[in-house]
C-alpha cells in the first residue's frame, strides 16, 4: 500500500515541477529587449535631476566639485556609441571647470536642470561613478 501512495505522490510532484518550469520559461521570453536611447551630439540639451558627488582627485586627494545628472538613456556620438551598455548611458558626470560653474550648479542640487552639452565621452577610469563624462557644458534653463 505504501508503494501506491508513493507513486501517486511522485507523479503529483512531477506534474507540479513541470508546471513551474513551463511558467518560468514563458516569463523569461516575455521581456522585450531594451531599445537604445536617442543620440546626443555637441550643442544639444540634456535634462534631468542634478545630484552632488563627493570625489577626491589629484595627488593630494583634494575634493573636486563634481555633479551627476540622471537622465533618460542617450547614445553618444561615435566612437563611444553606447558606452558598452545596451541602452546607452543614463548617468552623466558634470565636471566643473571653474569655481563659477561649481557655484552655479550648487543651487540646483536635487532639482531638475537642463544643460547644453559641448563635449561628452564615456567614463574610462575605474573610480568614476557615472557612465558618461561631460567636460564642457553650460546651463540652459533654471527650474
Amino acid at each position: 500500500m505504501t508503494r501506491r501512495r508513493f507513486g501517486k505522490r511522485s507523479h503529483f510532484a512531477l506534474i507540479i515541477a513541470a508546471a513551474l518550469v513551463a511558467t518560468s520559461a514563458g516569463a523569461q521570453q516575455a521581456a522585450p529587449a531594451p531599445k537604445p536611447g536617442k543620440p546626443i551630439h555637441a550643442g544639444e540639451v540634456l535634462s534631468g535631476k542634478l545630484n552632488a558627488m563627493k570625489v577626491r582627485g589629484g595627488n593630494k586627494a583634494k575634493r573636486a566639485p563634481t555633479y551627476q545628472l540622471t537622465s533618460e538613456p542617450r547614445r553618444l556620438p561615435e566612437p563611444d556609441g553606447l558606452c558598452n551598455l545596451e541602452t546607452g548611458p543614463v548617468t552623466f558626470q558634470l565636471v566643473a571647470a571653474s569655481d563659477a560653474q561649481a557655484a552655479e550648479l550648487k543651487s540646483f542640487i536635487g532639482k531638475e536642470i537642463a544643460v547644453k552639452v559641448d563635449k561628452v565621452a564615456c567614463a574610462q577610469d575605474a573610480g568614476q561613478m557615472s557612465e558618461a563624462i561631460v567636460t564642457k557644458w553650460s546651463v540652459v534653463t533654471k527650474h
